[in-house]
């Protein structure tokens, strides 16, 4: 009882206020972040650090090794931690909406195995060696929106025009892509191949590029900010193409749109990150069995919520056992595949419910 009279409390908050208090304790958790890791540091120096580069206070006793693991280290990860789960959640939420379906995720339609096959090609193959270090993470954004592209292809000229169809097409193609990369990893027989695309594969943040993090930041705030002005859409999306065509709407023409939108965000994140797993699937479930399915409050919030707990998850992963940095994907299967099955199996919850 207990339990449903706190979710009723919170449910019962307005949204700008929740947003606010999701913020603010992300914020916190940015700060404890950058504070926490191999290097332990105290809070006085943290705060000199960041005084130093907003330019208030001249560099004094504090070591510029030290600044640059705050500075150069933590804070491109912190950020790209939470714009990670930020853009991953809202492209989980698009793709339930999509395909009306609970166990859709940011790459249902074959997306990660395309970004595989990019990066499994940059290294086995030495495709944008010219990149040098990037050249992983721009091959697996070109692999991510190109099979976004080819499934919008499919769907579009498909003679069914149901959400299936578009499943079953991004599992072909998903197929197509997972076979080509062990087929050329399997050719090339190269350990240290191997390793690098199963490092990749897990899904890590310890690489980020601060100018690579900040791209990202934009293009996550803009299209959170592009499919909270469609909400309207997104709840029709659950309804059916039969309901919205009596309202006067084609969803065909906003799919198409989202699809295309969705890989290039999924692009954006894998080029930074890898693959991360669950993100995308945990979240939108959890704050809908509180706020519902009505995505004018589902959206903000779980983005915000994403954010703020992968954060947590990516201190976790640097602190759980000391001196390892454990890949931020396995620790989030690790946490969040228990927590969804007990989510499932404690709550009356029902994909689409008011």
């Amino acid at each position: 009882m207990m339990n449903f009279a706190i979710t009723a409390q919170i449910k019962n908050i307005k949204v700008k206020y929740l947003l606010l208090l999701l913020f603010l304790t992300m914020l916190c958790m940015i700060i404890l972040g950058l504070k926490l890791g191999f290097i332990s540091l105290a809070w006085t120096e943290i705060v000199k650090i960041l005084l130093i580069k907003a330019g208030i206070l001249q560099a004094t006793d504090i070591s510029s090794d030290l600044v640059d693991v705050v500075w150069m280290l933590r804070m491109p990860r912190i950020i790209l931690a939470a714009c990670v789960g930020m853009g991953l959640t809202l492209s989980g939420i698009i793709m339930q909406a999509v395909v009306k379906n609970p166990l859709a995720d940011p790459y249902i339609l074959g997306v990660s195995s395309g970004a595989s096959l990019g990066a499994t090609c940059a290294i086995f193959l030495g495709l944008g060696a010219f990149l040098g270090a990037q050249a992983i993470g721009v091959c697996a954004f070109i692999g991510a929106f190109a099979i976004s592209l080819l499934v919008t292809y499919i769907a579009d000229n498909s003679r069914s025009k149901s959400a299936s169809n578009l499943l079953l097409a991004g599992m072909a193609v998903s197929a197509i892509c997972a076979s080509l990369s062990s087929l050329i990893a399997f050719v090339g027989r190269n350990k240290e191949g191997m390793e690098a695309i199963t490092y990749w594969l897990m899904g890590n943040v310890a690489n980020a590029k601060l100018g690579n993090v900040l791209i990202l930041a934009v293009v996550v705030v803009c299209l959170a900010g592009y499919f909270m002005t469609h909400t309207r859409i997104l709840n029709l999306m659950l309804t059916g193409y039969d309901s919205a065509m009596t309202l006067g709407v084609d969803l065909k023409r906003y799919i198409r749109r989202y699809l295309l939108l969705n890989g290039l965000l999924v692009g954006f994140i894998v080029f930074n990150s890898g693959t991360i797993g669950f993100i995308g699937l945990l979240i939108p479930h959890f704050v809908r069995l509180i706020f519902g399915s009505n995505h004018k409050k589902l959206l903000p919030v779980a983005v915000a919520f994403g954010g703020l707990v992968t954060v947590v998850m990516d201190i976790l992963s640097r602190t759980l056992i000391n001196g390892i940095d454990i890949p931020l994907g396995v620790v989030f299967s690790l946490i969040g595949a228990p927590c969804f099955i007990y989510m499932m199996l404690k709550q009356n919850y029902r994909f689409g419910a008011k």
